[in-house]
């Protein structure tokens, strides 16, 4: 089986599991919460300052701008789509590097390590994978990783 292949039967077999656990998601019957006084839907209440209670749940519908990722997205970031896009990268990249040889790969990590390898050796790795193994997404990672630790001062000197 080739990589387009394989990325095509991974990539089914994902989205068919989103699209069930979305179907199960919108199917499960919401349990009974305690009796609360009648409430406006449609009125957000009023934060003190720093302090979220459980009046301000669903945060997602009371209160969006709350909701941040630690790399500081928001709600309106994610959506479906871009997971679908980003996983669909993640196992193009992966399924590239099914064919480089298992020690080959540990010699790669090691030399993207700080101060283990030069740039013009990062290159050449960069440039094994892309013409080798025709993994040009993992060639590029390794190109990138080259420029920033030339720029943050973190290749090997000779």
């Amino acid at each position: 089986m080739d990589s387009e292949q394989l990325i095509k039967q991974i990539m089914a077999e994902v989205m068919k599991n989103l699209e069930s656990n979305s179907a199960n998601l919108a199917t499960k019957p919401v349990s009974p919460s305690a009796p609360s006084a009648p409430t406006d839907p449609t009125a957000a209440p009023k934060r003190a300052a720093g302090k979220v209670g459980k009046e301000h749940y669903p945060l997602a519908e009371k209160h969006p701008e709350l909701i941040k990722t630690n790399t500081g997205k928001t709600l309106d970031d994610l959506t479906l789509a871009k997971v679908k896009s980003g996983l669909a990268r993640n196992m193009r990249r992966a399924a590239e590097l099914v064919a480089v040889p298992d020690e080959k790969l540990l010699s790669i990590y090691n030399a993207l390590r700080p101060y283990r390898s030069t740039k013009d050796e990062l290159y050449a790795i960069a440039e094994d994978l892309e013409s080798g193994y025709g993994a040009t997404v993992s060639a590029g990672f390794v190109r990138q990783a080259a420029d920033v630790y030339e720029a943050r001062g973190r290749l090997r000197e000779d």
